[in-house]
Formats: structure tokens, C-alpha cells, sequence
């Protein structure tokens, strides 16, 4: 990848502007959100602005506790300061093993940085590109799947509109605020969420915030 190309990705980064926009639309329509979005004042969305750190960050924290993950993730950075792919290439296998990574996550997190050595991804082209053709692009690479590559386009390319349905604490903030408490599937949440175009990012953020007041790195 070209610093230049390098460059216009990370300038994929702030505040959402949309989000005072949305935040007063979602009120007007959903009753929930009415009552839910006040109590978080000026609190929102940051932005995240490196697309390899915040992925090798998503597979580090894959299928374990935040706790866990933040640990394993602070090793890594001692191990790979900057969290550049050339870096993280040089550490190797072992290095990265060392950091208490799984050998899975091991090769995930090299194959990653395979692509972003060789421009095996369009990195510098996500910005503009619909968030399905991302998600296509992300999931092509080993260890991403569906929902690593929605939380990149919320945290990282900040995209307004999207429905996570595979995640498990947007799933348990509707049962409990819509649904008291009572299980849901993916068509409920689907069929709550409709309500919230074109801003489902926002709302899924505030259904977070419902469960975990502070937001966490994943």
C-alpha cells in the first residue's frame, strides 16, 4: 500500500456529523429512544482512525471477555508499538504467540497483514465504497466475518446505518428496553430496527450505552 493510499485511510476518523441529526429524528419516533438518548447527554460515537489497528483489534478480542482482551491487546502493543503491518509481520508467529494469542488468532493476524502490506485489500477505497462491497472486501480475509466487518464500518468508517443483528448486546438492549425482557430473534430486532432508518448505527450505539453506560474497546 502507498503512504499516500495509507494517508486517505486514516483520515477516517472524528465524530459522527450526522449524529445530532439523528439523534433528534430518532426521538421524534421512537418512544424508546426518547426517554434513552437524554440520559447520555453529549456522550457519542468516536471514531477509530487506523483500519489495521482496529481490525487486528477486533480479532484479538474475538470470543473472549473485554478484560481478557484488553490484557492480550496491551502485550501486543508491547510487542508492536505502532501496530504496523510491516511490524506485526516481523514479530512473527512466535512473537504474536508470546502475546497469548491463540495459534488462530496468530494467523488471522498475519494474513491481515498480509493484505495490507501487498494491497491485497482497497483500504484508501472504503470511504467511499457502499458498506456491502466493505463488508464483501473484509470478510475476504481470514478471521473477519460479518460482524468484525459492521463494527469497522461503525467505529472506523462511521457509518449511519447500520443493523449489527449478530450482536449480542444490540440483541439483549432490545429485549430489554422493547421487549421486557423477554428473548428476541433477529426478525424482531429487525422489525424493531426499521424504525430507526436511516440511523441504526446511532440507535444501536444508545442501545449499548442502555446495558454499559462506558463505552468499551472491542
Amino acid at each position: 500500500m502507498t503512504n499516500r493510499t495509507t494517508a486517505r485511510a486514516s483520515k477516517v476518523i472524528s465524530i459522527p456529523h450526522y449524529w445530532d441529526d439523528a439523534k433528534s429524528d430518532l426521538m421524534k419516533r421512537d418512544r424508546v429512544l426518547k426517554k434513552l438518548i437524554p440520559k447520555f447527554g453529549d456522550m457519542q460515537l468516536q471514531g477509530r482512525s487506523d483500519p489495521f489497528k482496529t481490525l487486528a483489534r477486533s480479532i484479538v478480542g474475538q470470543q473472549i471477555s473485554v478484560k481478557a482482551a484488553e490484557t492480550v491487546w496491551q502485550r501486543f502493543l508491547q510487542a508492536c508499538p505502532k501496530c504496523t503491518p510491516n511490524l506485526v509481520l516481523g514479530v512473527g508467529k512466535n512473537g504474536l504467540s508470546a502475546c497469548g494469542l491463540s495459534m488462530r488468532k496468530v494467523e488471522y493476524i498475519l494474513d491481515l497483514a498480509d493484505h495490507f502490506k501487498y494491497g491485497r485489500v482497497n483500504a484508501g477505497n472504503w470511504v467511499d465504497m457502499p458498506d456491502e462491497e466493505v463488508i464483501d472486501e473484509l470478510t475476504s480475509i481470514r478471521g473477519i466475518g460479518r460482524w468484525t466487518a459492521e463494527m469497522f464500518l461503525i467505529f472506523n468508517l462511521l457509518r449511519p446505518n447500520v443493523l449489527p443483528l449478530d450482536d449480542l448486546g444490540l440483541l439483549k438492549g432490545i429485549s430489554v428496553c422493547y421487549f421486557s425482557g423477554e428473548p428476541v430473534s433477529r426478525s424482531d430486532a429487525r422489525e424493531v430496527a426499521a424504525n430507526w432508518e436511516p440511523w441504526r448505527t446511532v440507535a444501536t450505539w444508545y442501545l449499548w450505552r442502555s446495558l454499559d453506560p462506558v463505552p468499551v474497546e472491542y
